[in-house]
């Protein structure tokens, strides 16, 4: 038995919604440990393209378990929303394949307001969140003043803690950011019509992993965002508002670590960012453009265009310490068809210094211009191949050349969006 959990090893956007569906024909349980609907999870199948937000990825498949831990915070709306577009597209028919924590945090309709207003007032200094109120939601959920599902099953601590929190919230929005203040009766309302439809899949979800996992049921951990957006090892303050790496499973699904046999990274084979923040490898060019293009680098959940580089194996390096990666699952290498050179950063100079770690300083990281080893590219298709072999001679070179340079295994090579453009080496299930 082996339960694997799968984390981004750049700045999100790795095409985890993929990897974790190919995955997710060998386990039995998938779980969403941690974030909101500031992330989307694309997948391919049959060539009809479905994102989602807040489910995970093994809602495509018959008979898997989705669960929605305790660190992810919920917009009941959008989970509704969510649940009722899978439904249309025959998924999800039996309620009983959806889980959601009974301690996992609502995002409520103050969170967004303040979300977009402080966005406003930051101007050029903005940190580039969704405006969908992750943040202030995570920010009521250490504050302890939070309104967990369990509270939303409870009519009387519900009102009570939803009467407190607007009457502060409201104070806030009308005396500092000069925004609109919020009724709580309307909002009172739609949150007891959420009550009726979610209460159905409320559960004790780390109980029901810890019988799962001791049956011999395999688990998949879905994360989101990635491992340089994480709230403590990222690009503080350009970051997400929970922790994105490997020690967010425990604590985001209920877990003890000896329950996660292996850890899988996802990466690009070149880097993408959304929104601000350093990127020490950005094209700001014809060549970032065209990796924009012929990527499809448009946010999954924005719609934003990303920002494209060549692969910083610095930043990759970084999430294979932290995490302590098992494999690599390399995706997108069949965008870099046709580029007659392409770089690898492996390292970076700023201040006078060298970092071949990532550094946490954020001048160090804006000042930093990257080291580069250049190699030869490819003009042959990949999506054909299913092999290493198959590949053509400078691509398995490539390959080789970034499994060494961040010390990691890679696993799997993804060689086009469609499940099947996949060369798989190593499965971690077995």
């Amino acid at each position: 038995m082996a339960n694997v959990a799968v984390i981004g090893a750049q700045w999100g956007d790795e095409g985890k919604g993929k990897i974790v569906d190919l995955f997710t024909r060998d386990a039995d349980v998938v779980v969403r440990f941690q974030g909101g609907n500031n992330a989307g999870h694309t997948l391919v199948v049959d060539g009809v393209k479905t994102v989602l937000h807040l489910i995970p990825s093994g809602a495509l498949h018959k008979d898997k378990l989705c669960v929605i831990g305790n660190g992810v915070v919920v917009d009941p709306e959008i989970l509704l929303e969510e649940i009722r577009a899978l439904r249309a597209k025959g998924h999800l028919l039996d309620d009983a394949l959806l889980k959601l924590s009974e301690e996992a945090h609502l995002i409520m309709p103050y969170h967004k307001a303040i979300d977009l207003a402080r966005e406003r007032l930051r101007g050029k200094g903005k940190i580039g969140t969704t405006g969908r109120g992750i943040g202030p939601a995570y920010e009521d959920k250490v504050a302890r003043v939070g309104i967990r599902f369990v509270d939303l099953l409870d009519g009387t601590t519900f009102r009570d803690k939803l009467k407190r929190n607007i009457e502060e919230k409201n104070i806030y929005l009308k005396a500092i950011l000069k925004e609109k203040t919020l009724d709580y009766g309307a909002i009172y309302e739609d949150y007891c019509g959420y009550r009726e439809e979610l209460q159905r899949y409320i559960a004790n979800t780390g109980v029901l992993l810890d019988r799962l996992m001791k049956a011999g049921k395999k688990v998949l951990f879905e994360g989101a965002q990635g491992t340089l957006l994480d709230v403590d090892h990222g690009t503080y303050p350009y970051v997400t508002s929970s922790n994105t790496v490997i020690g967010g499973v425990c604590t985001g699904a209920g877990i003890g670590p000896r329950n996660i046999q292996e850890v899988i990274g996802l990466s690009k084979a070149y880097t993408t960012r959304v929104g601000s923040g350093p990127f020490p490898t950005e094209l700001k060019d014809a060549t970032g453009e065209r990796l924009m293009q012929d990527g499809g680098e448009y946010g999954a959940t924005t719609g934003r265009p990303r920002r494209c580089g060549w692969f910083d194996a610095v930043g990759v390096r970084h999430a294979v310490r932290i995490n302590g990666l098992t494999g690599i699952a390399l995706t997108k290498l069949d965008v870099l068809t046709g580029f007659k050179k392409l770089k690898i950063c492996t390292a970076y100079k700023s201040g006078g210094e060298t970092y071949h770690d990532f550094p946490a300083s954020l001048r160090a990281l804006k000042n930093a211009e990257p080291v580069w080893e250049e190699m030869d590219g490819w003009d042959e298709p990949l999506t054909s191949a299913r092999k290493l072999s198959e590949l053509p001679s400078n691509a398995r070179r490539y390959v080789d050349r970034l499994e060494k340079i961040v010390g990691a295994e890679i696993i799997l090579v993804s060689v086009g969006p469609g499940r099947e453009e996949t060369i798989v080496l190593r499965n971690p299930f077995n």
